[in-house]
């Protein structure tokens, strides 16, 4: 039973944690077992060799690792490299803010870039510090893919060709938390040396696994990496791969057996149907936002992110009324701004086991809730335009063709 009640059910709009599907909740649903049986070494190596394909490589070696995505971030960090190396990171949100944290509490000389909220990574930058960079002081570039707290996407295509351009081997880590399974994703071609996820985004599992994908060449730097690492070191996992028993210490059966639902589902939908399914919700949205006469907070539409939208208010709203009104009388669960842009955004999330018409009723949610707090929006208004839109860009169900 729900701690507090509501008829129906929650609709569930923040960026992660996302819906979880009922075949994902039926999987999980099962008791504990003996995970070094033969069982669960089976399971663990069909998981192990199926995650790489969200991350498109065949290159790459893959750990499910107990753990949120502040978890999987220190895993790459500490994995690959040593106290006092020069990092350059990306501060352009939230997220990216709390990961250089972390850099920098892990004692990395960390060589921070900083863009406004709403703007993406500024490459012109990193291109003039690769430029003068013919030492190869930096030894990793830390890049979040896409920015949940303002909407924000990076191009890692241009990342890798300026690293590329100036012949630099640092390494590209990569926070792919709110975009893997739902965003284009190219690891071994983008040339991505860590990348990583979490299982309470895109995958729609409950919070709990981080889930890494480490290239030939980031397996190659942990083998000097210096970093203190207990919990999250690789070198535990990889002996336990070689024994085929998989797991250095328990993991949690059910999040397994729910990954392999997930996975199924995904792979029933085509990875490339489900990021063309993103790419309509993100368009509908923006669609629907701009209908009501507010703004997006990403600033160019090259940096459009296809899991978020943040919405701008105007200065005489405080955002977090939204928020509040939207679970208080419409059972509708939205994001709050964060840090400097808190009481200026609300967020839509649209990721995960997600489609049309649980959207649309999201924004007719919306939509009263804006009228709710005095914003003069016109009911039905960006339905209207995101319907039309949708209407016309919806394949059939290829299961039921």
């Amino acid at each position: 039973m729900d701690y507090v009640y509501a008829p129906g059910k929650n609709h569930l709009f923040v960026p992660g944690p996302v819906n979880i599907p009922e075949p994902v909740l039926r999987a999980m649903n099962r008791n504990n077992e003996d995970y070094r049986s033969p069982a669960v070494p089976a399971l663990a190596k069909t998981l192990l060799e199926d995650v790489k394909k969200i991350f498109k490589s065949t290159t790459g070696t893959t750990f499910l690792i107990p753990t949120t995505g502040t978890g999987a971030w220190e895993s790459a960090l500490t994995n690959t490299l040593s106290p006092g190396d020069r990092i350059v990171s990306f501060l352009i949100g939230q997220f990216s803010l709390l990961w250089i944290d972390q850099q920098q509490r892990l004692n990395f000389n960390v060589d921070v870039v900083e863009s406004d909220w709403g703007q993406g990574a500024n490459l012109d930058v990193l291109e003039s510090k690769l430029a003068t960079d013919g030492g190869h002081t930096i030894k990793a570039i830390c890049i979040v893919h896409n920015e949940t707290a303002t909407g924000v996407t990076n191009d890692l295509s241009k990342v890798r060709f300026l690293l590329d351009k100036y012949k630099h081997p640092a390494l590209l880590l990569v926070d792919g938390v709110s975009s893997i399974c739902a965003l284009d994703f190219r690891m071994d071609e983008w040339g991505v040396d860590v990348a990583l996820t979490g299982s309470q985004k895109a995958l729609s599992l409950p919070t709990g696994l981080g889930i890494i994908c480490a290239s030939p060449k980031a397996l190659v730097a942990s083998k000097t990496s210096k970093s203190v690492k207990v919990f999250f070191d690789w070198k535990d996992y990889l002996k336990f791969y070689n024994l085929g028993t998989y797991w250095p210490y328990t993991p949690s059966i059910q999040l397994l057996y729910g990954l392999r639902a997930a996975l199924d589902l995904l792979f029933e939908e085509g990875l490339d149907n489900v990021i063309a399914r993103h790419s309509r919700l993100g368009k509908a949205t923006r669609l629907a936002v701009e209908a009501w006469g507010l703004k997006n907070c990403t600033q160019k539409e090259e940096w459009f992110s296809d899991t978020v939208t943040a919405v701008l208010v105007p200065s005489y709203i405080d955002s977090a009324e939204i928020v509040r009104r939207a679970w208080k009388r419409y059972n509708l669960s939205l994001g709050l701004g964060l840090n400097k842009v808190a009481g200026k955004v609300f967020r839509i999330g649209h990721l995960g086991n997600l489609n049309e018409l649980q959207l649309l009723g999201c924004l007719a949610g919306v939509e009263m809730i804006l009228k709710d707090v005095g914003y003069p929006v016109k009911l039905g208004s960006g339905v209207a335009a995101a319907s039309a839109y949708l209407q016309n860009n919806i394949p059939l169900i290829p299961s039921r063709i």
